[in-house]
């Protein structure tokens, strides 16, 4: 006797959001049947309902967008999987139509599929270790452009930063502890000391400044034109703000958001699944001027007062018209101990200046760094470690850069 046809619907279902789980996006149990309720109220053999139903329960950042619409040309169009009229009919119903994919995405997809239809899927601890290594060496990976990574290599890539570490050198404030060792000596305490017990013996008092871990500032640009980096980018931030106290993250497109208290968790997932419910700007247009503004009003001097360190994580490839971004600039840096400019576009070797934001921001920053691929991390981590969070070849670049936009 054949299965009714809403048992094989929702086991078709199931099977494809294992699919995009594969490919990277964050489905369980929970996700999977609320895409079965969605189906529920629509026409499932509408092509447009059954599609936009399931992309509406499903997916949550705009960096998945490209994932869904591949994992569910290639998923949906094999003719020789369903066994169910009514699935041949949905699915020859279910075609979209052909946009612009992204050779990225379409990459994460097949490789996600791929693994779906391989059999002995589960893999002991030793024997995914072997098989991960295996697959791509950690020289190369560490190398290789965040952009053109397939989804097995995103997710070793991801592992290796929730295992960054970030040495801390501790400021110096200007109030100073009393000390039992070698250090300054305190004048008051010791005076206060010999009147206690006469001039005869005059016992010294010592002293040294309080120090307190420096602060981080990271201002992580989410439009279009980062898609390919703002994931790893945000894993490298949660990593920084489990790591270390006084981490403040804003992330901006056309519109600025703390985000903050949801990369406090410990929890990779549960941190991002927040973001995805917090932020509604992903990959949009890029409104530099406006949020660098809103920051430098609303945010600046609560989070700047002890003179953290800004990361600016932007390509500078600025669309707003109706602010001064050089200005803008120009207050960030005076309020802040240094600022840091973390730009993709470095990747390429014959990178110059030319669009207006970037001849704009340039002058205003410390030092100016690439941060493509799991090199430039590493460098950046160990970078904040330092006395000035700055090395010799970020700071020659920026000159560079500066004189030839000029």
């Amino acid at each position: 006797m054949p299965a009714p046809a809403e048992t094989v619907l929702a086991e078709r279902v199931t099977r494809f959001g294992r699919l995009l789980r594969g490919a990277g996006l964050k489905l369980g149990p929970a996700q999977i049947l609320e895409g079965i309720e969605a189906l529920s109220e629509v026409e499932v053999t509408d092509r447009g309902e059954f599609y936009w139903a399931l992309h509406a329960a499903w997916v949550k950042r705009g960096e998945d967008r490209d994932v869904f619409r591949e994992a569910f040309r290639l998923f949906w169009r094999q003719p020789d999987r369903p066994v169910n009229r009514v699935l041949e009919e949905l699915l020859a119903l279910s075609r979209i139509t052909r946009e612009r994919r992204s050779p990225q995405s379409q990459r994460r997809v097949l490789d996600a599929l791929d693994d779906e239809t391989r059999p002995n899927r589960e893999l002991r601890a030793e024997d995914a270790d072997v098989v991960r290594l295996a697959f791509s060496d950690v020289e190369v990976l560490r190398q290789k452009d965040f952009e053109q990574m397939s989804s097995a290599e995103l997710q070793e890539a991801q592992r290796l930063i929730a295992r960054f570490r970030f040495p801390v050198r501790d400021l110096e404030t200007r109030r100073w502890t009393p000390v039992t060792g070698r250090g300054d000596i305190d004048m008051r305490r010791t005076m206060r000391a010999s009147l206690r017990q006469g001039l005869d013996h005059i016992p010294l008092r010592w002293r040294r400044r309080k120090t307190r871990p420096p602060g981080v500032v990271a201002l992580c640009d989410i439009s279009g034109s980062m898609a390919g980096y703002t994931r790893m980018l945000i894993r490298f931030l949660h990593a920084l703000s489990n790591d270390r106290e006084q981490v403040h993250t804003f992330l901006f497109g056309t519109r600025l958001s703390n985000v903050t208290r949801a990369l406090r968790h410990r929890d990779v997932d549960v941190a991002l699944a927040d973001l995805g419910a917090r932020v509604r700007d992903w990959d949009g247009g890029t409104r530099i001027s406006s949020c660098l503004g809103r920051f430098n009003r609303e945010w600046s001097r609560r989070v700047l007062a002890q003179g953290a360190s800004v990361l600016l994580i932007t390509d500078g490839l600025d669309r707003d018209e109706t602010g001064s971004l050089e200005g803008e600039m120009a207050r960030l840096r005076r309020s802040a101990r240094r600022v840091v400019w973390l730009n993709p576009l470095l990747r390429y070797a014959d990178f110059q200046p030319q669009a207006r934001g970037i001849r704009a921001m340039l002058p205003h920053v410390d030092d100016f760094r690439p941060v493509h691929n799991l090199v430039s991390l590493e460098a950046l981590a160990a970078a904040l470690g330092g006395p000035h969070a700055q090395l010799p070849h970020g700071r020659s670049l920026r000159k560079n850069l500066s004189a030839a936009a000029e």
